[in-house]
Order: C-alpha cells, then structure tokens, then sequence
C-alpha cells in the first residue's frame, strides 16, 4: 500500500461525519440497491485518508458467504483509493469466509463500470427499470447521469475471493 495512503475501520465516532458525507454525495442518507435500503452510516466499512486528509469511504455488509460493498467513494481519482478500499474490504470479507464480494452500480455509470471490470468483477446482471422503481422511495436520485446517460436499470457484479 501508498505509504501517503491511510486506511482505518469505521468507528462510532465517525457515524455522524457518514451521515453528512452521503447525504452530499448519494442526496440522502440512504441508499438503495436491489429494493433493499441500506443507511451506510450504520454499516461496517473503512475510511481512507491521503496525506493526513479525508479522501475516501467505503461500507459494506457479510451475508453468510457473500460480502456486498454498499457504498464506495473516492474523492481523488487516480490516486490508488477505491483500490485499496475495495482490497481492504476482501481481505475482511475472506477473514469472514465469504467467497464472494459484489456490489450493484447503475447503468450510467461507465466509468465504474471500467473501474471494477479492471479489479477482478465480472457483470452477473442487469436488473432492467430497478432505480426508475427505487426513485419511488427515494426521489432524490438522479434521472440523468454521467454522459448524459438516463439512470433507469441496476447492474450487479461479482468477483470471487
């Protein structure tokens, strides 16, 4: 790992900083993926820092063999950040004796896309009109995304640990 990388569980104290932090990033404190709402404040996660500043957070939850990443942000591209997130994630979610790690991201957004294909995570699903039904419970979430693409279906990817 970047020595000028500094990675750290999430504690308690953290809780109310995570509120804020999704709250400006995903437009509310919740997320929704797969139908399911998820508060990522409340989940179990890891928080990065670069040179001795806040550069990125991801959470996560174990069902019995499988470890799904909820919410994953980096403020700095290029940096090495959602790599080493997402590594510090599968180390814990092998020390668990999960076999999988998978995550759900949106259609629109390519550059994710790229980024997880890159790290070992392969498309298992596309869930056709999943964020047009979750904008239901939750309006706040964009109806135009990056490259002005409509954000309307839900896809998963999985990779084996």
């Amino acid at each position: 790992m970047r020595s000028d990388l500094v990675i750290r569980p999430v504690d308690d104290s953290d809780r109310d900083f995570i509120r804020g932090f999704i709250a400006e990033r995903w437009g509310s404190e919740m997320v929704i993926v797969h139908e399911t709402i998820y508060y990522p404040a409340e989940l179990p996660g890891f928080i990065c820092e670069l040179s001795g500043k806040l550069s990125g957070l991801i959470t996560y939850r174990i069902d019995k063999s499988a470890c799904e990443i909820v919410s994953l942000d980096s403020l700095v591209e290029g940096r090495g950040i959602g790599t080493a997130l997402i590594e510090w994630v599968a180390e814990t979610a092998s020390e668990a004796q999960c076999d999988t790690l998978w995550l759900v991201t949106t259609n629109d957004n390519l550059r994710a896309l790229g980024f997880y294909q890159k790290h070992g995570f392969h498309l298992v699903m596309v869930v056709p009109d999943a964020v047009t039904r979750s904008r239901q419970r939750k309006p706040e979430i964009p109806r135009i995304g990056e490259n002005g693409i409509p954000i309307t279906d839900e896809i998963v990817l999985t990779r084996m640990i």
